[in-house]
């Protein structure tokens, strides 16, 4: 038990971290799902509708993950746009690539709503999309 509790103590500032990051991404998908509901509803292929919503949500999460998870202090405009296109990267992996396979899985192969199969994708991407902005593209130097 005393392991565990000096393993939480040593994992806080990360795990509190993770919970600030998923405090950013539920914010985050709700925009966009939002968006990509509507372009759903309105009769746009949800491949397209995945990919306007991703657009739109690349820079709010970049703006609330560089201001308030990783704290990015830099204000050189080639270091903003470096980390920028870093977190475009990340969430091109995960937010078109891998989300867009898994819609294709949950919602062709295995017959899930197309307004429900979003949020399965998350239990894969999110952990990852962390991993990739933490290690990558709001690495500290």
């Amino acid at each position: 038990m005393k392991k565990l509790i000096k393993l939480f103590k040593d994992k806080k500032p990360l795990i509190i971290q993770f919970i600030k990051f998923g405090v950013v991404g539920l914010s985050n998908t709700l925009i966009a799902y939002a968006v990509y509901a509507f372009f759903v509803f309105i009769n746009l292929h949800y491949f397209v509708a995945n990919i306007i919503a991703f657009t739109i949500s690349v820079t709010n999460s970049f703006y609330w993950n560089k201001k308030y998870v990783f704290k990015d202090e830099n204000k050189k405009i080639k270091d903003i746009l470096i980390s920028y296109i870093k977190v475009y990267i990340s969430y091109s992996f995960t937010g078109i690539l891998l989300r867009s396979i898994l819609l294709y899985v949950f919602i062709d192969l295995l017959n899930i709503s197309k307004y429900i199969a979003p949020f399965l994708g998350l239990f894969i991407s999110v952990p990852l999309n962390f991993l990739l902005n933490k290690k990558w593209a709001f690495k500290i130097k």
